[in-house]
């Protein structure tokens, strides 16, 4: 392991949790489920609401999410650029901490995704509602899959749809060893993914995220209050966030992700190398996400996801651990999803995932130590990527 490693720790994650109920909640509201997350990770980090003196999260303004669970802030961020908000949000919670804006704060998010009452109109003045709608890209799968299509042209359709089933299969078998995933009950064979039905070509149901209701939460703190927390504190290593586009039609590369660049920075932060990771936790709204944040955070060339993932690589009992708890694909998908991959990467540095465990790449006896989180938002437009490490 490099030896950045044994750098000074001065930011930890001390608590993350999940909402109550996930998957169809007709019941309850986006706010219930920030709410229920944040008491969750409060709980698993032992603290008081009282203790919270940061609040960040992306979709809800804080001044309804921190008016409806009863914090007063000294730092507030709103920053919104699609999923991959909560990953950005951690190094912007590790940036106001260490100015002196706060010290204790809560990353939360809740989205009724599937059992909403109301959908927020888009606004005509927009370039997309202008320059995309009217042309028939009306949403994600359209979007995703046309920059997959550009992707099978240049690089092959069978490669590329044998890489897709081999990140759809192998991330169904994590959720069948997550109890909370809303497909932990439902296996997937290849066969059962060539035969769903199409979406967008060519993408097929399989391919695409799940539509879920649920929230998560993270709480970033300092290494003084860490101390005093009832669980292992999981540091901050290195982060990095950009984005390059809004919409699909100004993408500048359609087989190339902003993870190219945020992926390093990340990385060369925090002095690690490739080999030195234990576990990945990539944002798959759509199969064809996984393929190029792979190439884009340089684990294989432009090009090559095909033969990175292939054999089930990526599976239990793979030799590389990616997106173990189920993932958007199987896990949940609110509709944002980035808090998430942040829950399951912190659960699983803590050693708390029994059968889907990870263990040190170096040394198979030990937990997983070392992890990286890569956050994508938008048409394919905005990413954040941290890394993350035990002692």
């Amino acid at each position: 392991m490099s030896t950045s490693t044994s750098r000074q720790r001065d930011i930890a994650i001390v608590g993350v949790a999940e909402s109550d109920v996930m998957g169809t909640v007709p019941n309850k509201s986006s706010l219930q489920h920030h709410a229920e997350a944040a008491h969750n990770a409060l709980e698993d980090a032992g603290l008081a609401k009282s203790d919270i003196n940061g609040l960040l999260t992306a979709g809800f303004s804080t001044l309804a999410t921190a008016e409806y669970m009863g914090i007063q802030p000294s730092f507030t961020d709103n920053t919104s650029v699609g999923g991959s908000s909560f990953v950005i949000h951690v190094a912007h919670a590790a940036a106001a901490i260490r100015a002196g804006y706060c010290d204790t704060v809560l990353i939360t998010h809740g989205q009724a995704g599937r059992s909403t009452r109301a959908r927020v109109p888009v606004d005509p003045n927009l370039p997309v509602a202008q320059y995309e709608a009217p042309y028939g890209l009306v949403g994600q799968p359209i979007n995703y899959s046309m920059a997959c299509t550009r992707y099978m042209h240049e690089y092959g359709e069978d490669r590329t749809r044998q890489a897709m089933a081999e990140i759809a299969v192998s991330t169904r078998k994590w959720a069948n060893l997550n109890p909370k995933a809303a497909m932990h009950d439902t296996s997937m064979s290849f066969d059962e993914y060539h035969d769903s039905r199409w979406v967008s070509w060519p993408f097929h149901l399989f391919d695409c995220c799940l539509v879920t209701d649920s929230g998560a939460a993270i709480i970033v703190t300092t290494a003084e209050k860490a101390a005093s927390c009832r669980k292992q504190p999981v540091w901050l290593l290195g982060a990095a966030e950009s984005h390059d586009h809004n919409i699909i039609s100004a993408m500048p590369s359609f087989t190339s992700l902003i993870a190219r660049e945020t992926g390093p920075k990340a990385m060369g932060r925090a002095g690690i190398k490739h080999d030195d990771i234990d576990l990945t936790m990539i944002y798959d709204s759509f199969t064809y996400t996984v393929m190029l944040t792979l190439e884009g955070l340089g684990f294989c060339k432009q090009g090559e996801a095909a033969d990175f993932v292939a054999n089930q690589r990526t599976a239990p009992g793979g030799d590389f651990a990616l997106n173990t708890n189920g993932g958007g694909l199987s896990y949940t998908h609110p509709g944002m999803y980035g808090s998430f991959l942040l829950v399951e990467a912190v659960r699983q540095l803590r050693g708390e995932c029994g059968d889907r465990q990870v263990k040190h790449r170096a040394d198979p006896t030990q937990n997983a130590k070392l992890a990286i989180v890569n956050g994508t938002g938008g048409s394919l437009s905005s990413t954040g990527t941290v890394v993350l490490a035990t002692d």
